[in-house]
Parts: C-alpha cells; structure tokens; sequence
C-alpha cells in the first residue's frame, strides 16, 4: 500500500500500512540488479533443479586447510672473563596458513577465511658483568619485526561487475594501493546464503628494548633495581570487508518494523535490495581505511628490596614507575574528540581536534600521565619446616597498548564507514537500495585536511577523549602451603583483584533514558507505534541539512531521535577507549602436589571463584567464552555490572607423569638387559583431565527495538517473576525427546520481549542461573625414551587430546535470541573431535 515497496508515498495524516506483494510473489521488476548477478555469481552452488526437493541442499564436503610452520633458532655464548659472560640468539620463524576450497572452484572458505602468513624475526643480545661476589649488572637489548598480512580468495574483483555503481571502483583509491577490493559480504539471518567473509589485513610491526638490571646484596638485603625501555612501532591495514558488507533481515519484508515475529524473509529482502537498517537506520557499510604508520614509548623503573629479617621471615617491598606511554601517528595522523568543545561547522557541542593543534598541541592521541607508581608488597614466614605463610599485594598498570582500536589506524580523521540510509522513517519503509547504496558517491579518509570537521559530520567516526585515566589492577593473595605425610604438598590460598578504569568499547551517542522513557508513554509510540506522530519516529526539520554529506542528516527532514542524541551532529560514535570499567574476581584455590621416588609427578588444583565486571574482553573475536548480550543502556554502565561472560564457578585440572617401573633396576623385570631391556624399558604416561562449570548466558531479543529507537545499545528480554528458568535431568535428557520435546536446554517461556518497544528488557547483560554446559576434557599420552647411545637418546610420543571422544555442547547464536525459532537450543560444539597424534624426537 501507499509508501512501501516503491508504491506512492501516503497522504498527510495516512500512516504507512504494509501488505505482500500479489500471491506473495515478488515481481521480477522489483529484483535488484546486483542481487540477480549476485545469485549468478559462478561461485555459488545453483538454485535447484526441477525434480528436486525445494530449499534443501545435500552437498557436503570437508574442505581441505592446513598451514606449513618453519622456525629456526641460533644462539651463541661467550665467556670473555672470569667476571663478563656474553649471549647472543637469533630466531627466524615462518608461517603460513592455507584456506580451505570446498567447493574447488577458487573460493577460499574455512578457518582462517582467508590465506595469513607472517614472519617473525627477533635478535636479543645480553651482557652480564659480575663486579664481585655480591654485585652483579646484567643488560639485554631486543628487536623483534612481525611482517604479517592476509590476503582474501577474491582480492583485486571489480565490483562494478555485478551492478554497483561506477563510484566503488574508486576503493583502491582511496586506500590509497590496489588491489584492496573483493566481492561484497552479504548476510541474511537465516541460511538461505551466507556470503563470503573476507578480510584484507597486512602489518609490519618493530619493537625495540632496552633492559638493565642491578642486583647487590647487602647483608640480609637483597636490592635490585631496573629499566624497561621500548620503542614499539605498527604499521598497520585492516579491512575485515574490503567488498564492503551488507547485512540482510525480514524487517523490511515484515508485517511490523518494530515486531516482524516469523513474518517477511530476508532471502526476499534480499532480492528487494532492501539492505536491513540497524541503530538508527543506518549499518557500517563500505570502509575507507588507507594504512596508518604509529608508535609508541613505553618507560619502566622499579626497585625492590627482599630482606630475610629473621630465619624465618622474609620481607619483599617493591616500586615501579611507569611512563605508560601514547599513540603517535606519522604525518600528524591522528585526533581526539572533545565533548564540550563547539562544532565551527554547525554550533553544537561535540568536535574532533587534529594533534599538534591549538586545541590539541601534543602529538600523541592521549595526554600522558607521569603519575603512575606502582607499590607491591611480601610476606612470607616459615613456622616449621613442613608448613610456609605468605601474602601478597601489588597495584599494576595497564599497558597502553592493550586497547588496539583506540591507536590512530582507526582515528576518524583515517578511518571512514561510508554509510548507507536505508530508512529515513524507523525501517517503516527503505530508502536507499543494494543497487546505489551511496547516491551521493563514498568519502574517502580526510586526514588533515582543512575540511576534516565537516567530513566527519553525520557520520560513525571514533571519538577518543585526550584525557583519560591509566587502567590498573590491584591484585592480593594469601596462601598457606604445608608438606603433608607421604611426600604429598598441599597448597591453600585466597586470591583477589579489582580493575579500576579498565577500558571498555562503548558507544557514546545513545539518546538519553528520559527520551526514551517518553516515547514508551506516549500513545502514538506505543502499543500501536504511529511513525508520523511517534515523539521518537516522527520526522522534523533537519538543522543541519547542507552541511552534512553522509548518513541521514543529509535528508531535509530526520526521525526526532536523532536530534535527542547527544551529539545529534553524529551517527553511532563510539568510545574504543573509555577507561570506565570495573572487575572484582575473588578465588580459593587449592593444589595437591606428590612427587614419586621412582620419577613422576601427580597435581591436582581446584578453583572456586566468582568474576563480576562490566568490560569484558577487548578482542571479541577471539574470545568466545559465552554467548555475550552486550551493553543495553549505554547511558548507566554501571546498570552493565554482572557476572562475567568467562565465570566458570569451579575448576578441576588433574596432571600427571609417570614413568612404568619395568626394565633394568626397576621394580619390575629389573633383570633385563639388552635388546629385552630396550624393548621393555622407558615407557610412560602423561595426561590432563580438566573439568569445569559452563559460563554465563547472555540473552537478548531478535528484533532490536532498543537500538533502532534509542539509536545504540542491544534489546535484552524481560524475565517473569519467580519464574523456574532452568530444567532439570542432564544435559542428554533436555537435548533428547525424554523431558523436553522442545529441545530447549533451559526453560525459554520465561523470557518475553518487551511489549513497549521503547523500554528496557529487566534480564542482566549475564544471566545469574544460566550456563553453558561445562568441560569433562580427557588429553592422554604414551611415551617411550630410548638411550640408543651414550650420546644419542629418541623419544617416541602417542598423544590424545579428547581421548574420550567426549563432545563440548555450545550455545552459538541464534539460540540466545528471545523470538528465534532456535532460541534455547543447543545448536553447535564447542570442542574438537578426539584427535591423534604421533611424534618423534632425537637428543644428541
């Protein structure tokens, strides 16, 4: 009907209705051009056949991948006095990874997606100089380069082939090398197509250090003092979708923007070219990001003092200063983002400053701090000689490299999201299409240019603040160790830490929750949401329109949201280093140690802990501990505070070594001799047996709500009161068809999407009661050392790792979503099939 899917727009005071297309067949009119070349493209599998099953795809194949790892190591010492010894070492290391081609037709597919190969070489030279028996200086010096890069299966394909407008053939360009483009990503919510995922990356990294120590004894007093001093170096590209990335849903194709339900398709969507609009009806799209070369100081000083006061008591006192250090960027290619300072361009709060400005005059993104003193503080007491106290405590400092989106690769100024409008009235209807995402044509980096400032208007650029606090950790332990009888150790301790100012990613441009809580009591928002009238959806005049050349300020006229932001001049800005986090972790850990007469060690340690915070990992795609929910309100993160997505309550690891006591003067056949001896003697085993409690559960919504209306922040559920959220019986039993039919791993009727669209879900970002399952993990091995000479010796090894062939169930989305047909289930493994291997080695 009137303003959807191309058809006239409405009348004043005629709100948008939606109705499918005739038979529910979308006219061959309507299909996008690039969506067609797309499905023709001769990489993908065909559609099916006449006479065959529709919608299924039988093919299945394991995809052959691997790697080849050369590394070499060279060391030489030198004693040049009786007092001065000498070292120097060399390793050169090679690796690189091959993709996997399953369907052998040149796609490279697999884990990695794409081919990656670095090299690494690191030279250390160290000198140490003894002055007498109680002096001694020491000094290392270090260089390590990291040359890595990884290269997707489709770099250098011209994407105006499929259809795309003649603007994106300038990508190249504007990174500034080619070839720098590959076939687009596209991604639907469900598997009809999956698009290919490839990242464009290369690095060249430098680190250089310099390491003096000095140690003197001084009666009961041992003193040592140092340096730590490293110069680290980056220069650095990424694009994880060089293509550009677009990103499919069946809102567009639904019966309701704000509660699809199972309603439209994104297969359709697709065809449509209705590209799906998240926060604030825009998605990251098409990245500008030419390479960024930058660098980094570090300064480190410490002194310590270890005295024996007594025969008995041992006292440790220690003080670092560090000078954490900043990100420099070449050129001046860098800027900080000051909330406070008024926008030249259009008068409003909120500005990007160049370094080396007036309004920035240091070089670095950050201004650095001079204040950092670190205490650290032992104990330790013997009341006998079976039975040891200690205690510990230490304040450290967060290394200022740790953040590494916060480094000037990703700076606004170097780093541009081209971004798509794909709806001006809250995905109500599309605005632009798969066919010409950027009428206006892409943007490329502005660096320093005069008219940086306006460039960087409308759009999602990186907004770090110039001051912020150094992230620390204070850490403390108590433990008691105590030799039992039979040789047997055993070792209790208390182990504590707090993070404070720990950095987090978070976006900064949310509207504000009274805004949001005004929409959700306003009749014309909610229950029935009318987008014309809506406090939040309705459209105003654009105060900033002519000023604007990206994302959907634009327009004349913007959704009234937009304008409620704090920095309505802005799309998503994002903080990726806001030092704003807080951790506390507390822990009893026990350890049991024996040790055999006859070789061979049994350790046993258990953890019982509990970790809450509210900034989890910072590299997100390598840590997959849990299904995380992210941050709801982005406003209160202090309302984020929750258990932590890696809490794993408790912990069993189980170690051992044990050589058999068979052949020649051992327990058993110790007659032997000769070839019977070889054969029978130098056999052992070895192995780690690990269980551990599962980790939290983050759930959220299907659709979310929150982050299209309050423009940032991912819709959590809400949860029913005294609600039984879990299921009993094991975790076979619920995946089964004996207790639940539904193959829910936990009790799912409990968690409901808001009604009011405009409202918070209650569930915290983890769940207190849900986990994943946990690990039962069994790694063996068999050994055998054979002395073949007095100066030759070969082991031979069989090692099992999952020797039980034991499966790790994982929660993988969409299982997390409140509203997925797959919500609750257990839809993947976490683990490796049983695997085998064989090994060899000779001593000589």
């Amino acid at each position: 009907t009137c303003g959807f899917n191309g058809n006239a727009a409405c009348p004043p005071g005629q709100k948008v209705t939606r109705t499918p297309f005739p038979n529910n067949q979308i006219p061959a009119s309507r299909f996008s051009t690039v969506a067609k070349n797309l499905i023709n493209f001769p990489y993908w599998a065909k559609p099916t056949q006449a006479g065959q099953s529709p919608g299924i795809q039988n093919f299945s194949r394991f995809g052959n991948a691997g790697g080849v790892n050369d590394q070499f190591t060279i060391r030489g010492d030198q004693k040049l006095s009786s007092k001065q010894q000498l070292f120097e070492r060399y390793t050169w290391w090679k690796s690189q990874n091959h993709g996997a081609m399953p369907y052998q037709n040149g796609l490279i597919s697999g884990d990695p997606i794409s081919p990656e190969a670095f090299t690494t070489q690191q030279g250390v030279i160290g000198d140490t100089y003894i002055f007498n028996p109680t002096t001694i200086a020491d000094i290392h010096l270090s260089y390590l380069r990291w040359n890595y890069k990884r290269t997707p299966g489709t770099l250098g394909y011209d994407e105006t082939k499929l259809g795309f407008p003649s603007y994106f053939s300038q990508v190249a360009q504007y990174n500034g090398f080619s070839p720098s483009t590959t076939l687009p990503t596209i991604s639907m919510s469900n598997p009809t197509y999956n698009g290919v995922g490839t990242g464009l990356l290369f690095s060249i990294n430098n680190n250089y250090v310099i390491a003096p120590t000095f140690t003197k004894v001084l009666g009961r007093h041992t003193l040592k003092g140092g340096a730590d001093l490293r110069r680290l170096e980056m220069d650095y590209f990424q694009n994880n979708n060089p293509g550009g990335v677009f990103v499919f849903d069946n809102v567009f194709t639904g019966s309701n923007a704000s509660s699809p339900g199972p309603t439209g398709n994104p297969f359709a969507s697709f065809l449509l070219g209705d590209v799906s609009a998240s926060a604030g009806g825009t998605t990251q799209t098409v990245q500008i990001a030419p390479p960024v070369f930058q660098h980094m100081y570090y300064q480190g000083y410490y002194a310590q003092d270890t005295w024996q006061a007594t025969n008995k008591l041992t006292l440790t006192l220690g003080l670092r200063y560090e000078v954490p250090g900043v990100y420099v960027a070449r050129h001046g290619y860098a800027d900080t983002f000051n909330p406070t300072e008024i926008n030249p361009i259009v008068g409003v709060p909120g500005a990007f400053d160049l370094v080396n400005t007036p309004q920035h005059p240091v070089a670095g993104v950050r201004n650095e701090h001079f204040d950092q003193f670190s205490p650290r503080i032992g104990v330790a007491y013997r009341f006998d000689d079976k039975t040891v106290f200690r205690v510990g405590w230490g304040r450290f400092v967060i290394p200022a490299d740790l953040q590494f989106p916060e480094a000037p690769l990703q700076a606004g100024i170097n780093f541009i999201n081209n971004i798509m409008v794909q709806s001006t009235n809250s995905n109500q209807t599309p605005a632009n299409t798969l066919d010409n995402p950027y009428p206006n044509g892409l943007l490329g980096a502005p660096h320093r240019s005069p008219t940086y400032q306006q460039t960087l208007l409308g759009g999602n650029p990186q907004a770090l603040y110039a001051t912020e606090p150094n992230g620390r950790t204070y850490q403390w332990n108590v433990a008691v160790q105590r030799e039992l009888p039979m040789g047997v150790a055993l070792e209790a301790a208390y182990a504590g830490l707090h993070g404070a100012n720990l950095p987090v990613s978070i976006a900064i441009n949310q509207i504000p929750d009274g805004a949001l809580a005004q929409a959700a009591a306003d009749p014309n928002c909610a229950p029935v949401l009318n987008s014309a009238t809506c406090y939040l959806t309705k459209q105003v005049t654009n105060p900033f329109y002519g000023k604007v050349s990206q994302g959907v300020l634009q327009n004349r006229t913007v959704p009234n949201n937009q304008l409620l932001r704090p920095f309505p001049q802005y799309g998503g800005i994002t903080n990726s280093g806001h030092y704003a986090g807080v951790s506390n972790y507390n822990a009893l850990q026990l350890k049991l140690e024996k040790r055999f007469a006859a070789g061979g060690t049994l350790l046993g340690s258990y953890t019982f802990s509990k970790l809450l915070t509210n900034a989890e990992y910072l590299t997100s795609w390598l840590d997959t501990a849990s299904v995380t929910a992210g941050y709801q309100d982005t406003n209160n993160l202090h309302g984020e505070y929750a258990l932590s997505s890696f809490d794993s309550r408790q912990r069993l690891v189980v170690s051992y070594v044990y050589e058999l006591p068979i052949g020649k003067g051992r327990t058993f056949f110790s007659n032997l001799s000769g070839v019977a001896n070889t054969l029978a003697a130098g056999w052992g085993v070895n192995g780690v047996t690990t269980f551990q409690d599962g980790y939290p559960l983050g759930l959220v919504t299907t659709v979310n709500n929150i982050g299209t209306y309050a423009l940032a922040g991912t819709q959590r559920p809400n949860v029913d009161p005294g609600c039984k959220k879990t299921i009993g019986g094991s975790i076979y039993n619920r995946l089964g068809k004996l207790q639940n039919a539904a193959n829910d791993y936990f009790n799912t009727s409990c968690f409901h999407t808001p009604a009011n669209p405009f409202t918070y879900g209650n569930e915290s970002r983890t769940d207190p009661q849900l986990r994943t399952p946990g690990v039962a993990n069994y790694d063996f091995a068999l050994y055998k050392n054979t002395q073949i000479h007095e100066n030759l010796a070969f082991e031979f090894r069989v090692e099992a790792f999952n020797l039980f062939n034991r499966v790790q169930f994982a929660f993988a989305s969409p299982s997390n979503a409140v509203g997925n047909a797959q919500f609750g289930e257990i839809t993947t493994t976490a683990n490796l099939p049983r695997l085998l291997q064989f090994g060899g080695r000779f001593t000589f």
